[in-house]
């Protein structure tokens, strides 16, 4: 999908900090951009006000998913594992339910998610994953199997999606797109750090980049020290 059929976008999620993100990344693009949040959450956008629409509701209602995406180009839907009600997995279904066919569906999600079972975790990472897991089941707060859900049913659609998986966040200036791999324990990604401004940016490219479709691609900062070894290995082979 080339860049002059992309009009309208929606974004689900975008009241949080990668949402906004979006938002600024997709207005700079010319975008007509609605936005979905909870409504406690409309003020955040109080930045973008005139500039977007906000459809104020739970992201995994599906009568709100169905109003927000109705007419839009792309769908850019932050995955949050929130509480234990199937959070993710019932803001997935909704996309995957109402829009329209031919849309460029980019989820996010992290590094735990796993495709084709060919990601390699250090057992710092998995034992911290199952920590959060079993912290985030017994204070009801998060519900990261539901994640893992989620991801499996947009897997397994022939929807026009993308699930990019991020590493560990970070606030800051702005490094360029981030570098991908399909496999987490790739050198590529070793640093383990992107900047939450550049996730933001590879979900909005995501959209007009048809060598994503139906990839899951794992990121990382341009600028961190494993990107930056890469990109200097392929010169070398070049």
């Amino acid at each position: 999908m080339g860049t002059d059929r992309v009009k309208r976008v929606c974004i689900v999620g975008a009241s949080g900090k990668l949402g906004r993100y979006m938002v600024q990344h997709a207005l700079e693009r010319g975008y007509e951009v609605v936005g979905v949040c909870r409504e406690r959450s409309v003020p955040k956008l109080a930045e973008f006000e005139g500039r977007m629409t906000v459809v104020a509701g739970p992201t995994n209602d599906p009568d709100v998913i169905r109003r927000a995406v109705a007419g839009c180009d792309g769908v850019l839907t932050v995955l949050v594992p929130w509480g234990v009600q199937q959070h993710a997995s019932g803001t997935a279904q909704a996309v995957l339910d109402h829009a329209r066919p031919d849309a460029r569906l980019v989820f996010s999600c992290g590094w735990h998610i796993t495709r084709d079972g060919g990601d390699t975790y250090s057992r710092a990472f998995k034992a911290a994953l199952r920590i959060a897991s079993l912290l985030g089941r017994l204070l009801r707060y998060v519900e990261i199997d539901d994640q893992v859900e989620a991801c499996r049913r947009v897997f397994a659609s022939d929807t026009r999606w993308t699930v990019v998986r991020g590493s560990t966040l970070e606030e800051g200036e702005s490094q360029g797109l981030p570098a991908w791999s399909r496999h987490v324990g790739d050198p590529v990604l070793a640093s383990d750090r992107t900047r939450r401004v550049d996730f933001a940016l590879f979900m909005v490219e995501a959209l007009t980049d048809d060598a994503l479709v139906q990839e899951a691609p794992a990121i990382v900062g341009r600028l961190t020290p494993s990107a930056l070894a890469h990109a200097d290995a392929s010169r070398d082979r070049a």
